[in-house]
């Protein structure tokens, strides 16, 4: 079993929580966090804060600044990783800067603190 942690825009959360319901991979939890990549500002940038983007505002000479965001964590059997991450890159990749980033870890157990069940049957279905 592997841990995807998946790091994306504020406003592409409720799309990715839909995205991965329909590939069948329902177990999640989110939580706020705070980051920034590696604070290259170009054209695309300037033009979204032009627009009025937030998101695009807030960078703008801040290289500092870290930028809200929304964490992902789903721990799945081995097989539902790589639809995962698909899904995940799928609905979030735009081409442009901040569209995130996802980590993929080992696990080497999962319990159940209502059975006490443990392994890949407290998981998602692959």
């Amino acid at each position: 079993m592997k841990e995807v942690t998946a790091i994306v825009r504020i406003n592409m959360m409720n799309k990715t929580k839909r995205a991965l319901s329909e590939a069948g991979i329902w177990s999640m939890t989110a939580g706020p966090a705070l980051g920034r990549g590696k604070g290259i500002v170009d054209m695309e940038l300037l033009r979204g804060a032009e627009k009025g983007y937030e998101e695009a505002i807030a960078q703008l000479g801040q290289s500092g600044r870290l930028i809200p965001k929304r964490m992902l964590f789903l721990v799945l059997p081995n097989n539902l990783v790589e639809k995962a991450v698909k899904t995940i890159i799928k609905v979030n990749r735009t081409g442009k800067s901040g569209d995130g980033r996802i980590y993929v870890t080992p696990v080497s157990d999962a319990i159940s603190v209502r059975t006490g069940e443990s392994g890949d049957s407290v998981l998602d279905e692959g």
